[in-house]
């Protein structure tokens, strides 16, 4: 008989993706399904970007290209980081990847041997945990609840190193909490960095320019600790590129080498045409993402305020990317019909059913007191959802 391999046994499914994937069959089945599930931006890719596509195309940029992506492709990506994040990244350590995903995988599995110990802050983006484990590391979880805005402390940081720490990581702004990090928070981290030269940290920034309060702020903005620090970003979310998928990171020459013989072997480089487009979004003035950034902060204020009407709903105000993440253990133990609600994957089922809401369990993210709900919609569609999400609540006693 064939079995599986002992890694796959011991993954998990991507809870984003399982509702989303359960939220499609029910849609396919007639349901009025509202999915506020997935971290996708619900604009298009930007004109300009697509027709720096289509002149790839006429082009033709169709062949392989070098893998750690076309040279001036990462030189664009290296002066970007000059202009908004004020980081010296040359070329040669600049890797372009398919998604910000993979970009992070070439990281762990070049940086991490069995038993090593990768430090998580919680809440977490779901794939960091099973990144880690398929490079047969221990992830260290480290909680931080909503009274903290979902942040670590550098004091927390600190006390979970051990001899066997190799890695952090972390998001800032944060999926799924949309926390970002300050200044001043991420000083006292690089502080017990330089303390540590051995760590590395992954600081993935793949929702820089959806931040709500001012400039975004990179970890590896601080010089003692620039060599231990691996910047991931990509073009899905501030330039709606998803299906594009294409990340990057700026490393290290030590790591980015590493990054691009992992790629080497396993993937090459990504699609020649997204690299050509993404040359244009590179390029590109951040500003012009202000419409889209402000459509954001009205959803997350209409959001938040519809929350505040619900009794037992618990919520803090997220300073970026597009997600709110509510305490909803008010709701454990509660019941209508066959509905016992004992944890956020039981109140999710019961949304979906009872409202035919789709929202992600904070299990998955390593806080099972809340649930991710994606204001990636239309404010026509968040308030049907929430109106939706108030009367079911409002049933359970």
């Amino acid at each position: 008989m064939i079995k599986l391999s002992d890694r796959l046994l011991a993954m998990e499914e991507s809870a984003t993706i399982a509702m989303s994937r359960i939220s499609r069959e029910l849609k396919a089945a007639g349901k009025d399904i509202i999915s506020l599930s997935l971290g996708e931006p619900d604009f298009f890719t930007p004109d300009f970007i697509k027709d720096a596509a289509k002149e790839a195309l006429d082009q033709n940029y169709t062949m392989y290209t070098p893998v750690a992506g076309y040279d001036d492709l990462r030189e664009s990506i290296s002066l970007k980081f000059r202009r908004d994040n004020g980081l010296n990244y040359p070329k040669d350590q600049i890797v372009v990847s398919t998604g910000a995903k993979q970009a992070i995988a070439n990281a762990v599995l070049s940086c991490i041997n069995p038993g090593d110990e990768v430090i998580i802050p919680a809440p977490y983006w779901v794939s960091y945990i099973e990144i880690v484990k398929v490079a047969e590391g221990i992830p260290v979880i480290v909680h931080a609840g909503i009274e903290t805005d979902f942040k670590i402390t550098s004091e927390q940081f600190e006390k979970a190193i051990t001899p066997k720490t190799k890695m952090m990581i972390f998001s800032s702004p944060c999926n799924p909490t949309g926390s970002l990090y300050s200044h001043d928070e991420l000083k006292g981290i690089a502080e017990v960095l330089k303390k540590n030269p051995s760590i590395v940290v992954i600081a993935d920034e793949i929702y820089e320019h959806i931040n709500f309060v001012g400039k975004h702020q990179s970890l590896a903005q601080f010089p003692e600790i620039f060599d231990q620090v691996i910047t991931v970003n990509g073009v899905s979310k501030a330039w709606a590129m998803t299906g594009w998928r294409l990340g990057y990171i700026g490393a290290s020459k030590m790591i980015a080498d590493a990054c691009n013989k992992v790629q080497g072997q396993f993937t090459s480089a990504t699609c020649s045409i997204a690299q050509r487009a993404s040359i244009a979004a590179m390029n590109a003035d951040p500003a012009v993402l202000s419409d889209m950034i402000e459509a954001f902060k009205n959803r997350r204020d209409l959001v938040l305020s519809m929350l505040k009407e619900m009794p037992g709903v618990k919520a803090n105000t997220p300073e970026g990317a597009f997600y709110i993440f509510p305490d909803i253990s008010a709701f454990f133990g509660k019941k209508y019909k066959e509905y016992t609600i004992t944890n956020s994957q039981d109140l999710c089922l019961y949304l979906l059913a009872e409202a035919l809401v789709a929202l992600v369990s904070g299990d998955a993210f390593g806080a099972p007191e809340c649930i991710r709900i994606s204001y990636a919609a239309s404010e026509q569609t968040l308030t049907k959802a929430m109106e939706r999400v108030k009367e079911a609540l409002a049933k359970l006693q």
